[in-house]
């Protein structure tokens, strides 16, 4: 573009390049607003593998586009609600703003979608994970229960495990009173589930 019109009209793709970049932050936004909201994604997901953090990371992103589009439609609305005084026709006016609302719609739309993608696929990782966990945490209490049975010592990194001895303790100890509290509910209450029984 080389008249004032055009280079105002080629400057609003800004708007475009912005909700596409690579690169989340633009030139005039806060950094430091873009890390404290990074940061708030990783506390409430609590990422623990490199795919995680990938993904959180995927979330903030997409989150902080999003929350961009307002601001830029309410730019746009200033834009075309107050042209430039000029004896020239306006460079930027109500059917510009039209068709860049509709635009950045169609950008709104695509982000949530990603956003809620992105967010699905997080968390079945995370639910695999922590599943995985938590069927290897039960292995680990048992072999230690075995080993102390027997008078052997045991320590997880002996069968491959990643859990420190303390944590194997603590869900043995765990694991034992979950089991005595079922056996009481079940000598205390286990007849009002039988419907068969008569008082």
């Amino acid at each position: 573009p080389r008249t004032g019109a055009g280079k105002q009209r080629s400057s609003l793709n800004a708007l475009r390049h912005g909700l596409t970049a690579q690169t989340a932050v633009l030139p005039m936004e806060d950094p430091i607003a873009y890390q404290q909201h990074c940061r708030q994604f990783v506390d409430e997901h609590q990422p623990a593998t490199a795919t995680e953090t990938h993904l959180v990371q995927e979330l903030a992103d997409t989150s902080w586009r999003l929350k961009r589009i307002p601001l830029l439609e309410t730019d746009i609305l200033s834009r075309a609600q107050s042209p430039a005084s000029s004896p020239e026709p306006p460079a930027f006016d109500i059917v510009d703003a039209h068709r860049l609302l509709a635009s950045l719609g169609l950008h709104g739309a695509r982000l949530s979608r990603q956003f809620q993608k992105t967010l699905d696929q997080l968390r079945e990782i995370q639910i695999d994970r922590r599943e995985r966990q938590r069927r290897d945490l039960k292995d680990a209490a048992a072999m230690l229960e075995h080993h102390k049975h027997k008078g052997i010592p045991w320590e997880p990194a002996d069968d491959g495990f990643v859990f420190s001895k303390d944590q194997v303790e603590r869900a043995a100890q765990r694991m034992t009173r979950q089991k005595e509290a079922g056996h009481i509910e079940h000598v205390r209450f286990g007849s009002f589930s039988n419907p068969t029984n008569t008082y």
